[in-house]
């Protein structure tokens, strides 16, 4: 195609959301006759071969991130970890300026990557974070992380504009002079209509040691279920692991992971939801219209303001890791469960911004919604 752009899609290694929302935008990158290729490190890098074989894939520095194994140290643990993290930013920008020259790539686009950036090169970054939730650092957190935002063209924000909005505080600024483009939520998955064959789904997702945590906790609560439940552990390893385990009152069939297609299915097919509040998965469930239960990882304060709000609003209840009981999940059934949102994004208008010749380009404080 004579428009056709070589576009580097850089989602951060931070349990598997960043990746999964970046799945549709390749796709669409396909549709419409670019050629993306793909760069991260770990399990997001891994997930992304799996679902696009037949692209370039590059793996970059990791950050290394990890939390603490209790919620109260995970900012103690973000800070002492930050001079490491800067070390690996530094070394990614290296990397990207060099696969842009190698490979003549005519855009970025960053899923949280700090460093997923070239002056040179028209580039975008996605994030439902335009404030930084960090307890009582907040606003230093949120300006240091906006500050970063302002060095792109433009920033895509997963959400919609006005009110209800998924994101609240999080993806909407009272006033902000940054280049803002509302997506509406993204979902690599779409509803249908299938037979319930699993009473209880689990999703799990997040680094360790907190997704290990959770799995052994749930192992253990689970063992009084009455039904069939369908645990994805969120492991992406070489190859798919299967393993059904009788219980007293049912069966929990076990996966290491799984592909699109095969969640896509699986979450159709089932009738509740348990898993994480990351904001990802918060699209996905809209996007499918589900009733769920939120665990949000101890001490992340993203997910449990997310978990709060959707409980304030009765659409979610949730519980802390430490306190889940099995008696909880039965609280689903007075709550509303998520609803999609009605939009539509126009992706030819959003890549468009590829078209640009970055040096003669200056960002314009506007706002694009859908």
């Amino acid at each position: 195609m004579e428009n056709s752009k070589r576009i580097l899609v850089a989602p951060l290694n931070w349990g598997l959301g960043h990746a999964t929302r970046c799945i549709p935008i390749i796709r669409e990158l396909l549709y419409q006759g670019h050629c993306p290729y793909i760069a991260s490190d770990g399990v997001a890098l891994s997930l992304l071969k799996k679902e696009f074989p037949d692209l370039p894939a590059f793996e970059l520095p990791s950050y290394k991130i990890s939390y603490a194994e209790k919620g109260k140290n995970f900012k103690i643990k973000m800070i002492w970890d930050s001079p490491k993290v800067l070390k690996a930013i530094a070394k990614e920008k290296k990397a990207v300026k060099r696969l842009v020259k190698e490979h003549d790539l005519q855009g970025i686009i960053s899923d949280n990557r700090l460093g997923a950036y070239y002056k040179k090169v028209p580039c975008v970054f996605i994030t439902h974070q335009l404030n930084v939730l960090s307890g009582n650092t907040t606003w230093m957190s949120s300006k240091a992380h906006q500050k970063i935002i302002k060095k792109f063209n433009v920033c895509w924000v997963p959400d919609v504009k006005e009110k209800p909005n998924l994101t609240g505080k999080l993806g909407h600024l009272k006033k902000s002079k940054l280049n803002i483009a509302y997506l509406g939520p993204l979902s690599r998955f779409e509803k249908e209509k299938l037979p319930t064959t699993n009473d209880l789904m689990v999703l799990l997702s997040g680094p360790e040691p907190q997704r290990t945590m959770l799995e052994e906790k749930l192992l253990f609560e689970l063992q009084g279920f009455e039904g069939n439940i369908l645990f994805v552990k969120g492991k992406i390893e070489s190859n798919q692991v299967r393993e059904e385990i009788d219980i007293p009152h049912g069966k929990i069939l076990h996966y290491n992971f799984m592909k699109s297609n095969e969640l896509e299915k699986a979450l159709n097919q089932s009738d509740k939801v348990l898993c994480r509040s990351g904001y990802t998965t918060v699209m996905d469930l809209a996007k499918l219209e589900k009733k769920a239960f939120f665990i949000p990882t101890p001490g992340q304060y993203e997910q449990e303001y997310l978990a709060k709000r959707m409980q304030k609003h009765g659409l979610v209840p949730y519980s802390n890791q430490e306190d889940f009981t099995l008696a909880d999940l039965s609280r689903t059934d007075n709550f509303k469960g998520l609803a999609q949102f009605d939009s539509e994004v126009e992706f030819s208008e959003l890549f468009a911004v590829f078209s640009k010749v970055k040096e003669n380009s200056e960002p314009t404080s506007t706002s694009l919604s859908t």
